[in-house]
């Protein structure tokens, strides 16, 4: 596991974080592909099954939107938060 990230709070909640402050500072635009989730788990040092998670619950929150075969891109329009 990263060193960056708390083994006290949940590490896919924390991923999830890494990822709306990424969207927030402009690294993801809106309409930019995020990593997948091999990708985000090797970056971030965690399990695939975790970034699963963490890329799961920012689609259903409206942070992030999916494409058959093509990938996972950030929403047009961001939640309020």
């Amino acid at each position: 596991m990263s060193a960056d990230l708390d083994r006290t709070r949940a590490v896919w909640r924390q991923a999830a974080q890494i990822v709306i402050d990424r969207i927030k500072d402009g690294t993801y635009p809106a309409g930019s592909r995020v990593p997948s989730t091999l990708e985000l788990a090797t970056e971030l040092g965690i399990a695939s099954s975790t970034s699963q998670k963490a890329l799961a619950y920012l689609r259903r929150e409206g942070w992030l939107r999916g494409e058959t075969g093509i990938g996972t891109f950030v929403a047009d329009h961001q939640p309020k938060q």
